[in-house]
């Protein structure tokens, strides 16, 4: 026995120093390439605070993760089962090189405590993996990824739970390290004793079988750490730091290109080595779950894209190139987007720039920068892009809106309005910014009548900027042309900060959006209101009165750029149900799980010629609601809304919140 537990301890030092040696080189290695890429990061590190309570709640308390319920619980079953065990493990580990090492008298009670707990989380696990087998063999989802990978952890972490448990049946049953029993506190492991009937062996028989539970224990533990770091399971590793440095507003701004930089060889992301530091941690923590996917307007249409596959691709292709990466071999390295690559232009401009992909994933991982900065590759670079997106540019270029309607003509919807313009009215305390939409499509024009309407009505001293205003660069900007963008964004921002105004207020939420959270890029830091929240804090002050009336069944859409861009959702309800006398009927996609209109990202003024129209699929949700009207608070949805609606054959009606109030409201 004791040339045994001499050759124990050599192979135990051996194999742990050998796994964990190898472990060690792979990290550095992602590290390395983590750090070897180019591409420039806005990324702070700030609020240390907050961040340290975003690791209790998000990674301890899976706040995200259990946004899903069943699997969500499933994961934190797993999560704090799977933790547990790994400091008793762990101590295994050390006994196992040093027979001599025990603790378990330093702390009895505290130990047999922990003991207890972490043997009763460790069967959960076990839970936790049924319900994940469960899943993956009978329900099996479209959006999960199935393969070996997968497989694999679920064996590997399957088989270190139960030989967990049987280390600890057959340690009650062998002789007890002084001071300490671990009889009575293993309340799971000692049913195995009753069930396999282990208290009948003869006392070598349980060694025996203690030491062949400790060795599969082991090996299975040491394999599972060499590999994680080439698995989809890296994110084991990448999710907690990835989590920890998220982004800590839900507003976001797109990254602002130097376009003024004279030793600039490239622009956006064209291949891997122009990812950033952060872009790279991200692909690291993706679990593949495909929850992302789930929730893409453009993946439930049938379109190319899947935000789950285009992070798993570019993770591919970078694990493919490391050699040229980590070299700083620019010219060895394949662009992004190629023949034979995975991901196309078709992947690319399917994209509404919905987010629903980032508000959902579990570990924050922000899709959306890959393909934005791929779209300014494509743009700048290639000159690759959708055909009929040449003109939308030629008219924001030589007009500063998208139809191409003189630029003289902006203000000529509020004719006969007595609508003052800004050059005329510099100190009025609200600058309205009209938006394209609402200056020179039909339906924006109306929409923007009733607003002027009924800020009239409560008695607020406006002015537009009129002929001075030009496009605010959002569409420019997310089809990939930044210097288009920037250059209306910077036409716009020299204006504002002539006028200097109060306040900014929009009736369109890509507008909103862009002057709240991007205009301070480019020197223009403003208070920005939308039209929802101004007009329901209009109506709190008494300034906005409903005469009563109901206005029939109601429901309500959620624009992506107000809900999940900057988390409004609650004010156009509360509204709509204070215009309407209490009544809303909802949609069965709302709020954060609110479902694209199909107009984001440019893809207003793009063909949708793959699978299904993605606005057909939102009117069908609505007219399965019942309403008699579905409000928007976008002129673009609006827009999007009623064509679905028209194609459906459809006499539901679509109003934009102003119109609503407006009709609510007259005396």
């Amino acid at each position: 026995m004791d040339t045994y537990i001499i050759l124990k301890s050599a192979i135990m030092l051996f194999a742990l120093v050998g796994a964990f040696a190898l472990f060690f080189i792979r990290v550095r290695r992602l590290y390395q390439l983590m750090m070897a890429v180019e591409g420039a990061s806005a990324f702070t590190y700030d609020r240390v605070k907050e961040r340290v309570g975003v690791f209790f709640t998000d990674v301890i308390g899976q706040r995200n993760v259990r946004r899903k319920s069943l699997p969500g619980l499933a994961h934190t079953l797993i999560f704090f089962g799977f933790l547990a065990v790994q400091p008793h493990s762990l101590e295994l580990m050390i006994k196992g090189v040093c027979p001599a090492f025990e603790i378990a008298h330093l702390a009895p009670g505290l130990y047999g405590g922990f003991l207890f707990v972490a043997d009763f989380l460790a069967a959960l696990v076990l839970v936790g993996l049924g319900y994940a087998l469960y899943r993956r063999l009978l329900v099996r989802p479209k959006y999960l990824t199935m393969g070996m990978d997968a497989n694999l952890i679920i064996l590997f972490t399957s088989v270190i739970i139960i030989t967990f448990h049987f280390l600890n049946a057959f340690q009650t049953l062998l002789p007890q390290p002084e001071g300490f029993s671990y009889v009575g506190v293993f309340p799971v492991s000692a049913l195995l004793v009753s069930v396999f009937d282990l208290g009948s062996l003869s006392a070598a028989q349980q060694m025996t079988g203690y030491e062949i539970s400790y060795w599969i224990h082991m090996a299975t533990i040491l394999g599972f750490l060499i590999y994680i770091p080439g698995s989809k399971h890296l994110h084991l590793l990448a999710a907690v730091p990835n989590v920890y440095l998220k982004p800590l507003e839900r507003e976001k701004a797109i990254l602002k290109t130097d376009l003024e930089d004279e030793e600039a060889e490239t622009y956006g992301l064209g291949r891997v080595n122009e990812l950033n530091w952060k872009n790279v941690l991200n692909l690291y923590a993706c679990t593949e779950c495909g929850r992302c996917e789930e929730q893409c307007p453009a993946a439930a249409t049938d379109k190319p894209l899947s935000p789950k596959k285009i992070v798993h691709d570019i993770k591919v292709d970078l694990f493919d190139q490391a050699d040229a990466v980590l070299a700083h071999n620019a010219e060895g390295i394949s662009p992004l987007v190629r023949e034979e690559g995975e991901i196309t232009q078709d992947v690319l401009w399917s994209c509404t720039t919905c987010r629903a992909c980032e508000d959902i994933c579990p570990v924050n991982i922000e899709h959306l920068d890959f393909i934005i900065e791929s779209r300014k590759h494509q743009v700048l670079m290639e000159a690759a892009f959708p055909p009929e997106v040449q003109e939308t540019f030629t008219n924001l270029e030589n007009q500063a809106n998208p139809w191409g309607f003189s630029a003289d003509t902006r203000a000529d919807w509020c004719k006969g309005l007595d609508v003052p313009l800004m050059c005329d009215a510099p100190d009025a305390d609200l600058l309205w910014f009209v938006g394209c939409a609402g200056s020179f499509d039909d339906r924006g024009k109306k929409i923007s009548q009733a607003m002027a309407r009924v800020l009239q009505r409560a008695g607020v001293k406006f002015a537009i900027l009129g002929p001075e205003e030009a496009c605010n660069g959002d569409m420019a900007r997310r089809a990939g042309n930044e210097y288009l963008a920037q250059m209306l964004m910077q036409q716009n921002a020299e204006v504002l900060n002539q006028y200097n105004p109060k306040q900014i207020l929009t009736s369109c939420p890509h507008c909103y959006n862009i002057l709240k959270n991007e205009y301070g890029q480019f020197g223009a830091d403003y208070p920005v209101l939308n039209h929802a929240d101004y007009l329901l804090d209009l109506h709190r002050q008494g300034r906005l009165v409903p005469g009563g009336n109901s206005l029939g069944n109601l429901s309500f859409h959620d624009s992506c750029y107000l809900g999940r861009w900057n988390g409004i959702t609650q004010s156009p309800r509360d509204l709509l149900r204070s215009m309407n006398n209490g009544q809303l009927t909802e949609l069965e996609r709302i709020g954060d799980k609110g479902f694209c209109c199909g107009a984001g990202g440019g893809r207003m003024f793009m063909e949708e010629t793959l699978g299904t129209r993605i606005n057909m699929s939102r009117a069908e949700e609505v007219i399965r609601s019942g309403c008699g009207t579905v409000t928007a608070a976008c002129p673009f949805c609006a827009t999007m809304l009623s064509d679905g609606l028209r194609d459906a054959e459809s006499e539901i009606v679509v109003k934009d919140i102003a119109e609503v109030v407006d009709e609510a409201t007259r005396s």
